[in-house]
């Protein structure tokens, strides 16, 4: 399993309110390319947004779904990509921290194509991209929290 970690210069409630966007989901997740709706009860547990992820034309549709919503703390994922990737589970954990807050993202895949990845190779991809994922969470939230 691949964990990032990334400290932000804003509140985890900032952090909170990207991820409760689920129009925003492509501008923070890597790979994700476009949304093509949003279930009313996102972020509710067991809301779905209904995402493409890829390179047009090779794009395909599939959703992530909420499995556990606490916030400002807390938030699960499933997110589906078949039939190429499969499925992940993805923790996002968020606590104050020096007057901002340290951001926990967990990642592995749990069914499909992925999970056939040796481990460590899978584990390293996932927490290369998950860098570039907390990076540009990082640019929402703060930038949300400064108003810009």
């Amino acid at each position: 399993m691949a964990v990032n970690f990334r400290h932000l210069d804003c509140a985890p409630e900032d952090v909170f309110r990207v991820l409760a966007d689920g129009w925003l989901y492509p501008s923070w997740v890597v790979g994700a390319s476009r949304i093509r709706s949003v279930e009313q009860s996102w972020p509710g547990e067991g809301a779905r947004i209904h995402h493409s992820f890829g390179v047009w034309p090779a794009v395909i549709d599939d959703t992530t779904s909420i499995v556990e919503w606490d916030p400002p703390r807390r938030a699960v994922l499933k997110a589906r990509g078949w039939p190429v990737m499969g499925e992940a589970r993805v923790v996002l954990e968020v606590e104050p921290r020096n007057g901002g807050c340290l951001v926990r993202i967990e990642e592995d895949a749990i069914v499909g194509p992925a999970t056939l990845v040796p481990r460590p190779i899978r584990t390293a991809g996932i927490r290369y991209r998950n860098t570039e994922t907390l990076q540009r969470l990082a640019y929402i939230a703060e930038g949300k929290a400064r108003g810009a």
